[in-house]
């Protein structure tokens, strides 16, 4: 691909590296649109900077692009699985009612706990370690998770609904950890590009567990109708076992990235700095050292981010009402004449695949240079984030059922293309679309060496949002 071509698709490869609408006199920017070069009157440390900093590499935008994959399977991994779950916790009534609501509870508090801890820890935080061990766990969780379906079918159903609330206490620690890591790292490269790859790979993460959960609901119909109950664990087990092979493709494409981008000079400097080692007094070594991590203050990266955070606060503090409302809207077809596809246990999961393809494109959508420059207008973000509350009158208006027994339409608006393409697919494409530009901006309104800590801040304001919003849910529960 030309670099005329990466240009149009990528203009941040060739335009300012800060262009920030506020903050000027916070930065030491004229706001004039030029880019920053060294000279005389700019500092050493930022030389440093600019002197470290590379061009635009598809191999690295793909890196990223799977650590975002990794970063959200696990979520997504234990929702899709909830007929598995359903069919192993069917004698016991209360495992039954629990089991999602547990699961969501326990991800969002132990990820949001996690991520606030790790936002105070900055002052010789590793990222890049802290990456590579929670993809490690992650791993050994579904790898866990995997053997549990065929190992621990004898074990009662109390005990293994503790071992499942395990695996997802240590995936959603492992989850936090990624998140902090991962978006005070791809900070660092000042390539908002990068930051979009990864927005995109959540995307992914959520489309595919949709899939895969159409396929394993026909599956299970066909093998009910053949009396066939002996096998219901075998989807399960496929479907975590390529969990385990997402984490570890993504575990060695971070290592190559680190070993192409980095050196291993750097990773063991990084590893000094975890043990508090002295630094080395040799000059060449010190010459080539990276600079410590500064720490700043969350309620100052609060100020300088405010309208961002709290526009990816509200983004996805609003966006978690929609899985409560799509495991209850019904199809408005005849229950009597409507094809299968229509018929709730393939209707739900084609309705959370509408709403993540949605999100997926919104996620992809910043690679236009138009949208791209959203950023640059964080009030504006902030306002269209107050504006998807609009969604909820939108979803009430939809085929809203108690049960799955009931066959009168309770539809304001009775139209599936309504609620697919309307309202699903454009409450995911604005959750995508904000969630990325938001993301992506941060580092037009740090300096430099406040990238890294405000990454990890933003990815604070996103799991808190979304614990905020889990909790919120429960207002709409008796829609």
């Amino acid at each position: 691909m030309s670099r005329s071509l990466l240009s149009r698709v990528f203009p941040s490869t060739i335009s300012p590296e800060y262009e920030p609408v506020e903050n000027d006199e916070l930065l030491g920017n004229a706001g004039d649109g030029t880019r920053h070069t060294p000279n005389a009157t700019v500092s050493g440390e930022e030389e440093e900077v600019h002197a470290l900093k590379k061009p635009f590499s598809w191999h690295d935008y793909t890196v990223f692009l799977l650590l975002g994959v990794a970063m959200l399977w696990a979520w997504n991994m234990f929702l899709a699985a909830a007929p598995y779950f359903h069919r192993r916790f069917q004698q016991s009534p209360w495992a039954v009612e629990h089991y999602e609501s547990s699961i969501v509870s326990v991800s969002t508090v132990t990820n949001l706990l996690c991520v606030l801890v790790l936002a105070k820890l900055q002052r010789n935080a590793s990222y890049p370690i802290r990456i590579a061990v929670s993809l490690v766990i992650l791993t050994a969780v579904f790898a866990l998770q995997a053997t549990s379906t065929a190992f621990f079918r004898t074990i009662s159903i109390g005990m293994y609904f503790i071992f499942v609330m395990t695996m997802v206490l240590g995936a959603s620690f492992a989850v936090g950890m990624n998140q902090n890591g991962v978006f005070a790292y791809v900070s660092g490269f000042g390539r908002p590009e990068y930051t979009q790859a990864i927005m995109a790979g959540q995307g992914i993460a959520g489309v595919l567990p949709c899939i895969v959960q159409i396929i394993t609901n026909a599956a299970e119909s066909r093998r009910d109708d053949e009396n066939d109950d002996d096998d219901y664990y075998k989807p399960a087990l496929t479907y975590f076992l390529f969990a385990v092979v997402v984490t570890l493709v993504a575990f060695f494409a971070f290592l190559g990235l680190m070993n192409r981008t980095a050196g291993s000079r750097w990773f063991a400097r990084e590893l000094r700095a975890i043990k508090n080692a002295p630094a080395v007094s040799n000059s060449t070594e010190s010459q080539t050292s990276a600079p410590a991590h500064k720490t700043v203050g969350l309620w100052r990266l609060f100020l300088r981010l405010k309208w961002l955070a709290l526009a990816v606060f509200l983004c996805f503090t609003v966006t978690m009402v929609y899985p409560v409302f799509t495991v209850k809207i019904q199809s408005v077809h005849d229950p009597a004449t409507r094809s299968r596809i229509f018929e709730p246990e393939l209707f739900v999961p084609l309705a959370f695949l509408f709403w993540n393809l949605g999100d997926l494109i919104g996620r992809m959508s910043p690679i236009i240079p138009a949208l791209a420059r959203s950023a640059n207008y964080p009030r504006a973000l902030f306002a269209f984030s107050v504006l998807r509350l609009v969604f909820i009158p939108m979803y009430l208006a939809c085929n809203i059922q108690s049960s799955t027994n009931s066959t009168n339409s309770s539809a304001i608006i009775s139209s599936d293309f309504f609620y697919l393409f309307v309202v699903q697919l454009g409450f995911g494409l604005t959750n995508g679309f904000l969630g990325s530009v938001c993301m992506m901006g941060t580092s037009q309104y740090v300096t430099a060496d406040e990238r890294e800590a405000a990454g990890g801040f933003m990815s604070m304001m996103l799991v808190a949002g979304l614990a905020a919003g889990s909790l919120t849910s429960f207002l709409f529960t008796g829609a």
